[in-house]
Parts: structure tokens; sequence; C-alpha cells
């Protein structure tokens, strides 16, 4: 009986520590930089401003992830004032991972953006503002 009992109870937390194992959450993932920029060469962010000439006909979204310990996606996610105009889903595929995304900016597009960058279950990890002048 006292073998039969002990055997349960083994049984029982080894069960209960690879639940424990298997539910712990996930590392967070972190935005270590981020910005809104002319260009992106070599995955390094070229000409980085907060406001741009409509002239200019293409932004990019340039972020750095850190703490992905498995393949995710994140999404960015374009707005013109509170209208969302793009929806770019990325694959970050390391713990340290740089990518970005396009927009291509309409001439009368003038005024207040921002881009949304999500975490796989679509928190926002962060937002970047920049405004769009004549």
């Amino acid at each position: 009986m006292k073998k039969t009992i002990f055997a349960a109870l083994l049984v029982a937390a080894v069960v209960c520590m690879t639940l424990s194992v298997g539910a712990q959450p996930l590392p967070a993932l972190e935005v270590k930089d981020a910005g809104i920029c002319l260009d992106v060469v070599d995955l390094q962010c070229q000409g980085k401003d907060v406001q741009f000439s409509s002239s200019l006909g293409k932004l990019y979204c340039f972020c750095r992830i850190l703490g992905a310990t498995t393949p995710v996606t994140i999404t960015h996610v374009w707005y013109f004032g509170d209208k969302e105009r793009a929806r770019v889903v990325l694959d970050v595929k390391s713990p340290n991972w740089r990518t970005y995304s396009s927009k291509i900016i309409q001439a009368h597009e003038t005024g207040p953006w921002r881009v949304d960058i999500l975490g796989p279950d679509g928190e926002v990890l962060k937002s970047l503002e920049f405004s769009v002048v004549p």
C-alpha cells in the first residue's frame, strides 16, 4: 500500500513539474532600437527623423527586436491620423533581430502618422509618431 501511494505521489510530482515547466511564459520581446527613416542600408536606419517632406514618396519603419527564443512574428501597423493604412507581418528568427517595413506616402497625406509595433499576441511593443509636411 505504501509503495502504491509513494508511486502515485511520485507520478503526480513529475506531472506537476512537467506542467509548470511547460506553462512558463515566454520571455517578453523588447524593441531595442526603432525609428522612421528615409532608407534602410545594411540593416541600418538612414535619415531617421520625426518629420518628413511629403515629396519623399516612401518611408521605412526599422526596428531591432530582442528576446525571441523561438521564431515569432511582429506586425508594423501604419496609421495616418487614426486610420489604418497598412499592416505588415514580419518574421523574428533570433534573440537579436533587425527588420523593417516600408510605406509609400502620397503627396496629399500630410499630417500626423504613427507606426505601432505589435508583438505576437497583438500587444503594442512600441509606438513611433512622426509627421509628414508639405
